[in-house]
């Protein structure tokens, strides 16, 4: 298992538009909760430009598929996403935990 974070630099009317398709968007981030798929998601705030969801698995295939069907990405609230594999090394859900030799 490796954790990937995918990566949405939101819109300027991002806030303005979010309440059209946040029902939407929250059911399938949910699901893929359930799914064991995505682990944690949200804005970073201050300023609210960003939002980050990491994805847990084999690959960045569910981080991908999620992306190009959420309503946010599909309605331009999203203006452009990525997916990068984090090397989580440190806590208890670390990926490849490395503790020090001393």
């Amino acid at each position: 298992m490796n954790h990937y974070l995918l990566t949405y630099h939101l819109a300027p009317d991002y806030l303005e538009r979010r309440g059209e398709f946040r029902a939407e968007h929250l059911a399938a981030a949910w699901a893929a909760a359930e799914r064991g798929e995505l682990l944690l998601g949200g804005a970073v705030e201050e300023p609210l430009d960003t939002a980050m969801l990491l994805f847990a698995g084999d690959g960045p295939d569910a981080a991908a598929a999620f992306a190009e069907a959420d309503p946010y990405v599909v309605n331009g609230l999203v203006e452009r996403w990525s997916v990068r594999r984090w090397a989580t090394v440190v806590g208890g859900e670390a990926a490849s935990p490395v503790r020090s030799a001393a």
